[in-house]
């Protein structure tokens, strides 16, 4: 992440001269990832950025009831996690996709999979995600976490994933 730091406006005006325009604004690269002495630092995937945002949220992936698409409590647990991780991280876009149990009709999947997307989009701009980092997309039912028509794998199905994007 980039911040910016206002090192000499903050010297001048506890000096009480100069101004603002005056100052120079230094620009600190983000934190880079550094191995051991002598190591190169490994270069950051796209699939190392998911493994941490997993590992620091619990999950990518929220869960809906039969043919809902609110959010319980469980839900919003795990996005509030996921919107910090955003946060902290705005160099890196998500895309929500949504999906749907395949007893639905395919335009019904498609409507309720973008209900759920939308659903989570929302919630993490709630919570100050801003919304130019985050997409959605509807799958509906065509691509199942888990296949079968047990109640276990159509549950696993009724879902929306949070997917890191560069």
């Amino acid at each position: 992440m980039r911040r910016m730091i206002f090192v000499a406006a903050a010297l001048l005006a506890l000096s009480g001269g100069g101004t603002l325009a005056a100052a120079q604004i230094l620009r600190v690269p983000p934190i880079l990832r550094v191995g051991p002495r002598g190591v190169p630092p490994l270069p950051i995937t796209i699939e190392g950025l998911q493994a941490d945002m997993v590992a620091k949220s619990g999950s990518d992936t929220v869960y809906f009831a039969g043919s809902g698409y609110g959010l319980d409590a469980a839900a919003q647990a795990t996005l509030a996690a996921q919107a910090r991780w955003l946060l902290a991280n705005p160099e890196v876009r998500a895309r929500i996709e949504g999906h749907a149990d395949e007893r639905s009709p395919r335009d019904y999947a498609l409507a309720i999979g973008e209900r759920r997307a939308s659903a989570v989009h929302d919630y993490l701009v709630l919570l100050g995600v801003p919304a130019e980092q985050l997409t959605t997309i509807s799958w509906g039912k065509e691509r199942p976490a888990v296949a079968g028509t047990s109640d276990m794998a159509l549950a696993l199905n009724r879902r929306a994933s949070t997917v890191l994007m560069r």
